[in-house]
Formats: C-alpha cells, sequence, structure tokens
C-alpha cells in the first residue's frame, strides 16, 4: 500500500507538506501543491478517511433525516445540499419512513459517531420519546412536534399559513371550506395546527366553522385524497373551499373535483401548502403557501454549525415564516 512517505518521497518534500496539501491548506504554494498532486496520481495514493477522522475527531458529513425523500422534504434537502457542499462537508441523506424507532435509532451514539452534525425532522416521536435521548451530538430538529426545550428547533408558521389560506378563500366567497388532512380532536403535529388555522380564519371572518368539515387522511398522498373527497362527494357533501394541508394533498383534491366535472375555482376553490415546483404547471395552477424552504434549510444549518463549533448557548426556537402564493385554483 503506498504511504504519505512515499508520496513525499516522490515529490520531494515533507510528509507534514503532502499532509498539509491533502487538507487544503492554503500556505502550501502552488508549485508544490502541484508536485505533491502529480506524485499522488503517478502513485495511486489513496487517503485513509478512518485514520484521519480518527485523528481530527471529524468526518465532515451531515446527515439530513427526513421522513421521505418526496414534496417538502425534498426541498429541503436541495436547499441544504449546497450549503453543505459549500462548507467542504458531505451531506447524506436517511429515510426514517415517520417510524418512531427509526428517528430514535437515527440517535443512538453509535449513529451519531458517524456525522459531525444531524438535522433530524421529526415525525414519529412525540416530546416524551425524544426526552429519552441523551446525547451531547451536534443535533439541530425540524418539524411541527414540541420538542424538549434543550434541542435547538426550526418550525414552520403552520397556524398562520392555514389562516392566510383559509382567509384567502373565505374572502373570495367560500363559505363551506373542508380542510383536507386536518386533524380531528386534540391530536398533535403539522395537521393539527393547520386545523386551528382554518378555525381562527372562520372565527375572523365570522363564518362558522363546521367540524365536518374537518376530513383526516393518513398517508397525505394524491392517490388516498382523491378516493378521500371524491367519496364525499359521492356521498352528497358539498363544498365550495377545499384547504389541503399540503400540495399533495390539493392534487388529489383537484383530481376528485375533475372526476366529477365540478370546476376549479368557479365552484370550488382549492389552496395547498408547501409551494411544490408541479403545483405551477397545474390547469389551474395552484394557490398555495409558501412555506419559505430556503429559510428553514439556512436556519437549520446555521444553529448546526453554530453547535458544531462548540458553542453552549442557550437553544433556539426559529419559526419560518410563511407566505400565500396566489394562483389559479382561487378566484381573483
Amino acid at each position: 500500500m503506498v504511504t504519505m512517505s512515499d508520496v513525499a518521497r516522490e515529490a520531494g518534500v515533507s510528509t507534514m507538506t503532502v499532509s498539509n496539501v491533502l487538507n487544503g491548506h492554503r500556505r502550501v504554494v502552488a508549485p508544490t501543491r502541484d508536485r505533491v498532486m502529480t506524485a499522488i496520481e503517478k502513485l495511486g495514493y489513496e487517503v485513509n478517511l478512518t485514520a484521519r477522522h480518527l485523528r481530527s475527531g471529524r468526518t465532515d458529513t451531515i446527515a439530513l433525516i427526513v421522513p421521505s425523500f418526496h414534496d417538502y422534504f425534498s426541498e429541503v434537502a436541495d436547499r441544504i445540499a449546497p450549503i453543505v457542499e459549500a462548507s467542504g462537508r458531505h451531506l447524506v441523506l436517511e429515510r426514517t419512513g415517520a417510524r418512531p424507532e427509526s428517528e430514535i435509532e437515527s440517535l443512538s451514539v453509535a449513529r451519531l459517531q458517524m456525522y459531525d452534525g444531524v438535522v433530524l425532522s421529526v415525525a414519529g416521536l412525540d416530546r416524551d420519546q425524544l426526552e429519552t435521548v441523551r446525547t451531547r451530538a451536534p443535533i439541530v430538529l425540524l418539524g411541527e412536534r414540541e420538542v424538549p426545550a434543550r434541542f435547538d428547533h426550526v418550525r414552520l408558521a403552520n397556524e398562520e399559513g392555514a389562516r392566510l389560506a383559509t382567509a384567502h378563500m373565505l374572502a373570495r366567497g367560500a363559505r363551506r371550506v373542508l380542510v383536507l388532512g386536518g386533524a380531528p380532536g386534540d391530536a398533535s403535529g403539522m395537521a393539527s395546527l393547520r386545523r386551528a388555522g382554518w378555525e381562527a380564519a372562520h372565527r375572523a371572518a365570522g363564518v362558522p366553522a363546521d367540524g365536518a368539515l374537518v376530513v383526516p387522511v393518513t398517508t397525505y398522498s394524491a392517490r388516498e385524497s382523491r378516493e378521500v373527497l371524491g367519496g364525499l362527494l359521492e356521498a352528497g357533501l358539498r363544498v365550495d373551499g377545499v384547504f389541503a394541508v399540503t400540495d399533495t394533498v390539493a392534487l388529489g383534491a383537484m383530481a376528485a373535483l375533475a372526476d366529477r366535472g365540478i370546476g376549479v375555482p368557479d365552484d370550488v376553490q382549492v389552496v395547498g401548502f408547501d409551494d411544490l415546483d408541479v403545483g405551477k404547471y397545474l390547469s389551474p395552477s395552484l394557490t398555495t403557501i409558501d412555506p419559505n424552504h430556503d429559510e428553514v434549510a439556512r436556519s437549520a444549518i446555521r444553529l448546526l454549525e453554530r453547535r458544531m463549533a462548540g458553542d453552549d448557548d442557550p437553544p433556539e426556537r426559529v419559526v419560518v415564516p410563511v407566505r400565500l402564493v396566489a394562483r389559479g385554483s382561487t378566484r381573483p
């Protein structure tokens, strides 16, 4: 096996100089760096990353752990990746499927040793389960669930976004706005927060909020949403607005309406939440809530960089603002 000493002899430099070149130190002048790189290529030297990590205590790798690689999470990953790469690190993606056991495993000591820091989108674990996690590794949590105060946490202004979406339709004449994907009762998480915003918009407009128009879905898929709303329409439910708690749910809702010849937005207005790119190309294009993916990514990595640098300041709670993007699925 070719060693660093072999490279140093070939290039006529010290092993320290070879190490400096491999670690990107700027104090090595260009001609020397070129000689070292030529020797590395000629001899076929391969860096022993494991040994380097053991010496430095760093892996130069950050993990983004999310419930799925679709929809909102793919948008966040696309924004985080260039930030991480610009710092000279690598980004690793892991998928939990929103399973509590997978999220707990991702925070185990053995797994955390693989990374310099972790951004975890929490979808399966509740606050009490997160309390059982005992580690000082740099971790930033994403998601809408309540988390222990000792974690940095980035979340969306869910209730405000849902209020904006519902108020937009109410202001344009809707009086029976269904919330597709809303959580009945006292459930926690995204669906509950977005139901609360739907209720707040009704209160502000002086329009009664009919609890029968809170319709849950389990997978938040377009297929399920199409089937659920289609079944309700077949059973005689009449609505003039649909607030879909995600854009993917909105796609299913618009398909269900189209299946029955119900016009959007003339008969039923539709608003989604996520501002996925596909919504721009529907006919009509989808009015939605922009969750500010860029700010979610910037906030998560800013907090993680702070923890990786050893900052012991109190954890931060970041609520990322959202905005309504009006398009063709709601009335002018």
